[in-house]
């Protein structure tokens, strides 16, 4: 295996190791007679896949929307406040804590107030998913801004640069590592939301689903879900690695050895 690439070896390992895990949880459901109804085994999931393969089809489009679109929202307004924060560090200051305040706040606790506002249906799953992945771009931007060095800082303004040159010529290219690093967290999070929501005040979506197949108790349903859930949470993910390192390979050191 040494001759393979590094982005070979980023495919085949976990290819591997998800083979190997699913064995085991096939033969581990076998050997000790696990009901269905307590945890499906893999070719039970499979099934399910088969039967509901529609349904499911269905909901995961669902989900992927709004999440999409609440996770677009999150990179626009995220940016756009992390920028404000990190410009000045009294701005960071004060706005911060409030910052970490809201984000304190359980987003579970929150999809009743949209519903109320909003009713029932793909707006209180897009806020929700907008919501709980907005912070963590808002966090890096802000940071990635507010930890210039500050005999770089010196330095500049002896050349005689400005804060707004400061900032758009080494604060904000600086910062694009934490932003694409950011996005990798915040997709992930907004998966979250838009389930949450939807097991609450939706009528569709993967969330709704899983919470009609628990009431109806198809079991592998609900693991069906889970896997659809975590196969576009990963080809997200995967994307947002491509771009990361895309545009900021110049922030990275070459890998070497196995």
């Amino acid at each position: 295996m040494k001759n393979l690439s590094q982005s070979q070896k980023q495919i085949y390992y976990p290819t591997i190791y998800m083979i190997i895990f699913f064995l085991f949880w096939e033969i581990s459901c076998f050997i000790f007679k696990i009901p269905v109804y307590f945890l499906p085994s893999p070719i039970d999931i499979i099934d399910a896949f088969s039967e509901f393969s529609e349904a499911i089809i269905e909901n995961s489009i669902q989900t992927f929307y709004t999440t999409f679109v609440g996770f677009g929202m999150a990179i626009i307004f995220g940016l756009m406040i992390g920028i404000l924060i990190g410009w000045s560090n009294n701005i960071y200051a004060g706005l911060y804590p409030i910052m970490v305040g809201f984000n304190s706040i359980p987003k579970v606790a929150v999809v009743p107030i949209l519903v109320l506002w909003f009713g029932i249906g793909d707006v209180p799953a897009v806020l929700t998913a907008f919501l709980i992945s907005f912070f963590p771009i808002v966090v890096n931007v802000a940071t990635g801004l507010a930890t210039i060095e500050p005999e770089l800082e010196d330095v500049l303004r002896a050349l005689g640069a400005n804060r707004y040159q400061i900032m758009t010529k080494v604060g904000i290219p600086r910062s694009l590592p934490y932003f694409f690093g950011s996005l990798k967290i915040a997709i992930t999070l907004a998966f979250v939301g838009s389930v949450i929501s939807e097991t609450v005040a939706a009528n569709s979506g993967i969330g709704h689903m899983m919470l009609t197949a628990q009431s109806n108790f198809e079991v592998p349903l609900v693991f069906a879900g889970l896997v659809a859930l975590a196969i576009e949470g990963i080809g997200m993910y995967a994307i947002m690695a491509l771009i990361e390192k895309k545009f900021t390979f110049w922030a990275h050191r070459s890998q070497f050895g196995s």
